[in-house]
C-alpha cells in the first residue's frame, strides 16, 4: 500500500482545497486598509511659510478593515458616497495601489504582486480615465491592444468582429475618438476592455455623464456579456439605475467602512421604510388622510400623493381610508427608488456613532 506521503493525491490537501475555493471565488478581500499621507494646511502667511520649510503631515484613511468575497460570474454592486473608498478599493484590486495592511486575491493572484499576469485575466474601465488613443479611430486601438494581450491577427479580428456586433460599433470604428460623443466613446471603452475575454470586469463609474439612452445601451451590453460569457462584474457607480439593472448583490461602503453586504432584495427589505400612493378622484375637493404613519406629499383638486410606513399602518387600512374620501378613479402603490433607499442608508450611518 502506498504511503500518504508518496501519494500525489494526498500530498498537499490544503493547496488542493485552496485551488477548489479559487475556482468559485473571483475576489477575496480580508481586513483591507489603506490611508494616504497628506500635507496639513496651516492658516495665515506665517503658517504657509512655515509649512513650506517644515510641513506637517497627517494620515487620511481611505478604507478601513473591509472584508468581502465575490464569486465567479457574479455581478456585485459596490456603492457609497464621494470619498467613501470605492475607487481606492478598485485600484488595489487592479494592482495599481498597495494596501497598508490586509490581504486580497483576485482570480487567485495577489494584485500588487502579480499585476502583469493579472492584467491578462481582468478588464477595467475607469469612467474618467480613457484607454483609447484620443486622435486614433477605435479600430486602431483595438488592434494595438490585441498585440499587447498577445492575440494573433486572426484572433484579434474575430474578437473585434464579435464585440463590434454586440456593441453596435460598425459606424464608429473609423472615426477618431476625439470626434465621438461621450456615450459612443464609453461603448468603445467597455468593448476594448473585453477584447482579451477577461474573466472579471472592474467598472468604476462607466456611465458617468451619459444620457438616459446611452446609459441603457451600456447596461444592456454589459448584461449581455455577463450572461453570454460568464464575465464577473464589480461595478461602482453613483447611478442607482446601473446597480439595479446589473447587480444581484450590493456592498455599501461609507467613510471607508463596509456597512452593508447582501442581496438587492435584502437591501430593499431591510431599508424599505415607506411606500408611496398616488390616487385620483372623480369629484373635486380638498382632502387629507389624518392617520398615524401617513404623510401627504402633494395634493390637488382631484387627487393626492401620500407616503406611509407599512410597519406602522397596513396597506389595507390606507386604501380603506382613501376610499372614504371620495370615488376613486385610479390608484397606484409603489416603492421608493433604489436611490432613495441608498440615501436612507447613508443618513442612518451618518447618525450612528458606532460607525464613526
Amino acid at each position: 500500500m502506498a504511503s500518504r506521503r508518496a501519494c500525489p493525491y494526498h500530498a498537499r490537501p490544503r493547496q488542493r482545497e485552496r485551488g477548489r475555493r479559487n475556482q468559485v471565488v473571483s475576489i477575496r478581500v480580508h481586513r483591507l486598509t489603506k490611508s494616504f499621507r497628506t500635507r496639513s494646511k496651516q492658516e495665515g502667511l506665517a503658517g504657509s511659510w512655515r509649512a513650506l520649510w517644515k510641513p506637517e503631515w497627517r494620515q487620511v484613511p481611505a478604507i478601513r478593515d473591509i472584508s468581502f468575497l465575490m464569486e465567479r460570474g457574479e455581478a456585485l454592486g459596490f456603492i457609497g458616497p464621494n470619498g467613501a473608498g470605492k475607487s481606492t478599493t478598485i485600484k488595489i484590486l487592479c494592482g495599481i495601489l498597495h494596501p497598508d495592511s490586509g490581504a486580497a486575491e483576485v482570480l487567485g493572484q495577489v494584485p500588487w504582486q502579480d499585476r502583469q499576469r493579472l492584467c491578462y485575466e481582468i478588464g477595467s474601465v475607469f469612467g474618467q480615465r480613457p484607454q483609447l488613443w484620443y486622435h486614433l479611430p477605435p479600430i486602431d486601438s483595438f488592434h494595438v491592444y490585441g498585440a499587447i494581450y498577445g492575440l494573433d491577427r486572426d484572433a484579434t479580428r474575430r474578437r473585434v468582429d464579435f464585440l463590434v456586433d454586440v456593441f453596435e460599433l460598425q459606424h464608429l470604428l473609423h472615426t477618431p475618438v476625439r470626434k465621438l460623443s461621450l456615450g459612443q466613446r464609453m461603448r468603445c471603452e467597455v468593448a476594448v476592455s473585453l477584447l482579451h475575454a477577461p474573466k472579471l470586469l472592474l467598472l468604476d463609474e462607466p456611465s458617468i455623464g451619459l444620457d438616459i439612452v446611452a446609459k441603457q445601451r451600456i447596461r444592456d451590453t454589459i448584461r449581455y456579456m455577463r450572461d453570454e460569457e460568464g464575465v464577473g462584474v464589480l461595478l461602482t457607480s453613483h447611478d442607482a439605475g446601473d446597480i439595479e439593472a446589473l447587480c444581484s448583490r450590493v456592498i455599501v461602503i461609507s467613510d471607508g467602512q463596509l456597512i452593508f453586504d447582501d442581496t438587492m432584495d435584502e437591501l430593499k427589505r431591510r431599508h424599505l421604510t415607506a411606500k408611496q400612493v398616488n390616487v385620483r378622484y372623480l369629484e373635486e375637493g380638498e382632502r387629507s388622510l389624518p392617520m398615524a404613519g401617513v404623510e401627504t406629499v402633494a395634493a390637488s383638486r382631484y387627487g393626492m400623493q401620500i407616503r406611509f410606513d407599512p410597519r406602522t399602518v397596513g396597506v389595507d387600512a390606507v386604501i380603506s381610508g382613501l376610499n372614504g374620501l371620495g370615488s376613486m378613479v385610479d390608484i397606484t402603490i409603489s416603492d421608493p427608488d433604489l436611490e432613495d433607499i441608498i440615501g436612507t442608508i447613508y443618513a442612518e450611518n451618518a447618525l450612528d456613532p458606532d460607525t464613526a
